[in-house]
């Protein structure tokens, strides 16, 4: 591995020639979406701690896998333009259909430099299972 990733408990990062692929886990998909957001930014600002930033998002598609990728590449598209740092989400599903709540921190150059550039959000490799009560995302972002 290049850069090691700080790693939490809910998620790890697996052996990728080029990009960085994670392992993401979560007892409901609702919460696996919340968890691959706060993922997406410990690899690109080393932390994702709460803060008092609120931004709505809203987010379709025709499949789990579908609306992952347009969910992170949409975080990513906020954290970057507003300059926010996502600690966590309240998210609801409804059929093809993510409506929630981003929380988080305002970007801090002294306080978020110790991540890597995250360019994208790979369609390929992207899956969401389940496993008993488990939901896993595997994810590859694109660095």
């Amino acid at each position: 591995m290049k850069n090691p990733v700080p790693v939490a408990m809910s998620f790890e990062e697996l052996e990728h020639t080029a990009d960085v692929r994670l392992r993401v886990k979560a007892g409901s998909l609702e919460s696996l979406f919340s968890e691959a957001a706060r993922a997406l930014m410990v690899v690109m600002y080393g932390s994702a701690e709460p803060g008092p930033m609120r931004r709505s998002i809203e987010v379709q598609a025709a499949d789990p896998e579908s609306l992952m990728h347009a969910f992170l590449s949409e975080v990513l598209y906020i954290s970057e333009v507003e300059e926010m740092v996502v600690s966590g989400a309240e998210i609801r599903l409804n059929e093809g259909r993510l409506e929630g709540e981003l929380t988080g921190e305002p970007f801090s150059p002294a306080k978020h430099r110790s991540g890597m550039e995250v360019k994208g959000i790979s369609l390929s490799g992207l899956s969401v299972s389940r496993d008993n009560h488990t939901y896993i995302l595997e994810v590859i972002f694109d660095v």
